[in-house]
């Protein structure tokens, strides 16, 4: 999940296609793991308040419903109005895991972890009555693959059989690697094993689509519901209103509570207005959170303020990092690289961020509270946070560094220049010029993603798994399928030894053996410096006086919207 927006999208990336796929180290390989036939609802459940109307603040223009081609975590907006055949279930002690949601458990494996067997639940039924079937699932599953559906979270297109040459179900093909036997039986046949399929199956396109239907054009306004919301007005780049779904049955779901009767989103809101808004407290706005960080500028105002026990930070989340393209002429050089990562003031970079409360020094690439992270030192990774320029002087001395410009591309909003000025005068005290290059966010995704990478030495970026796993924090970035063509290894790293751990490890079912080679990839590939980490970021969000159950979990770094509800 790349950061860059600043708010619970972002934008579509390529995951993996061929052979290695994006792995986990949650394994679960018990049969019927978590198994809650009828999952009822938790005791927290029954006892949310019941009433009122949520607002919730965005800056985001529109609302993409259609699972096919949206990025949206389990327990965010989609899944106010769309289940899947698994969700997340945040507790109060900030963990969360993988539970029921359609289905009748998390998965059955067999075929030693190659195939996940799921059972809907009874009496499951779309917002106009019709029963939910294992042929919807299929179907919206199989949506995902159309040409004309793409830039959803794609982790499945590089795990399941065929996938590669399946291209979606409009001209009547069928993906044979998932069978329905009956009208609530589904089967997935994978490439290999793959334990942590059932945090795969939480993505947005293992919902359910009417068997046939889910036109392209409409489906992203006007979605079939089958969680406890659906879609009642949309005033187009203005708000989305959702009313409470009759059909939906809070004994079948222990992910949501569904506090409020309805639900406004209000679109394309300043991030800096909305935080003033919050603050001030008055008429609707007394029941509503922002849906966007807020903004460097105005934390320091809310905690020492009259709002600051509205304030909600998380921990430690997203990886921001400053990558270093390993292709161009002289970063290709270990010891360049290594000077870089010495030169770099990591506490610049996090006051320019906004502070502590901005998140903490990073050092590894694996994420706090990943399954799999382990504290360690490279000599380079564990220096002061201000860096060690002496070192890296001498570094470049003995690499015999040109001296040649480095072009530090980023996007041209005003906290990304600040962030990218702390690199630049960090690096420059170590006699490397560097010039700052801002371009729109779109034009920044093209030069970094796109392309053969002439267009840049240094970029800046920042990372969240999409679950939680550290094959999420490794694969997207540095796996050497993810170079061009839309993936996120900004850095082209290609290191054929690394590739074949992160292949072990997405094949390895045994928990603490692929926690064992995650921590060994994080190793390698951090040794050869692709990318300096500097903060282990931190987001913050305000909510309104009359707003309950507003709480962040230690993954994800992101508010859970399917807990909150009002005070009467």
């Amino acid at each position: 999940m790349n950061n860059a927006s600043r708010t619970e999208r972002r934008p579509a990336r390529r995951v993996a296609v061929a052979g290695i796929a994006v792995a986990a180290v949650l394994a679960l390989t018990a049969c019927n793991a978590n198994s809650q036939p009828g999952a009822a609802s938790s005791d927290e459940a029954t006892a949310v308040q019941q009433g009122g109307e949520l607002h919730i603040l965005t800056a985001n223009p529109a609302i993409n419903w259609d699972p096919a081609t949206s990025q949206n975590l389990a327990i965010t907006t989609l899944g106010l109005v769309e289940r899947r055949l698994t969700s997340w279930k945040t507790n109060a002690d900030g963990s969360t895991e993988v539970v029921p949601d359609l289905a009748t458990d998390t998965g059955t494996p067999s075929d030693d972890g190659a195939t996940w067997t799921y059972t809907l639940k009874d009496d499951l039924k779309f917002e106009d009555g019709t029963p939910i079937t294992s042929a919807d699932v299929k179907y919206s599953v199989e949506r995902s693959f159309a040409p004309e559906l793409s830039g959803g979270l794609s982790y499945h297109k590089g795990l399941l059989e065929g996938a590669d040459e399946y291209s979606g179900p409009f001209q009547g093909k069928q993906l044979d690697s998932v069978e329905t036997p009956d009208d609530k039986t589904i089967v997935f046949h994978l490439d290999s094993a793959y334990g942590d399929w059932p945090w795969i199956v939480s993505m947005p396109a293992f919902g359910a689509v009417p068997d046939g239907e889910g036109d392209v054009e409409t489906y992203t306004t006007e979605p079939v519901a089958t969680g406890p919301y659906r879609v009642a007005k949309t005033v187009e780049g203005t708000s989305v209103t959702l009313e409470r779904n009759s059909e939906w049955d809070q004994a079948t779901d222990e992910a949501r509570t569904a506090g409020p009767d309805s639900i406004v989103f209000e679109l394309g809101q300043d991030e800096t207005v909305v935080a003033q808004r919050l603050i001030a407290d008055s008429g609707d706005d007394a029941s509503a959170f922002g849906a966007t960080f807020v903004p460097p500028a105005q934390l320091a105002q809310v905690q020492q303020g009259p709002a600051k026990d509205r304030l909600v930070t998380s921990g430690p989340g997203a990886l921001a990092y400053l990558a270093i393209n390993t292709e161009a002429k002289g970063l290709d050089d270990l010891d360049v690289r290594k000077a870089i990562s010495l030169a770099v003031d990591k506490n610049a970079y996090r006051v320019a961020s906004g502070g502590e409360i901005a998140g903490d020094v990073a050092t590894t690439l694996v994420t706090p509270g990943i399954p799999g992270r382990e504290e360690y030192s490279n000599g380079v990774n564990d220096v002061a946070p201000e860096g060690d320029v002496k070192q890296a002087k001498t570094l470049l001395d003995d690499a015999g560094w040109s001296g040649r410009e480095l072009r530090l591309v980023v996007t041209d909003d005003a906290p990304t220049l600040a962030q990218a000025q702390a690199i630049q005068q960090g690096l420059e005290r170590a006699g490397l010029k560097v010039t700052i290059v801002p371009q729109a966010e779109d034009v920044w995704t093209e030069t970094t993603t796109q392309g053969d990478g002439s267009g840049y030495d240094l970029t800046l970026s920042s990372w969240q798994p999409d679950f939680p796993s550290a094959n999420g924090n490794i694969q997207p970035l540095f796996d050497s399928s993810q170079i061009g063509d839309g993936g996120y290894n900004l850095a082209r790293y290609a290191n054929p030894e690394a590739d074949d751990l992160i292949e072990q490890a997405t094949q390895e079912t045994d928990t603490d053996a692929a926690a064992a080679l995650w921590v060994e990839a994080d190793k390698l590939i951090l040794g050869d410096a692709p990318v300096v980490p500097l903060i282990y970021t931190k987001n913050s969000f305000l909510h309104g006086s009359k707003v309950e159950n507003f709480r962040i979990p230690d993954f994800p770094a992101y508010p859970n919207y399917l807990q909150v509800s009002l005070a009467p």
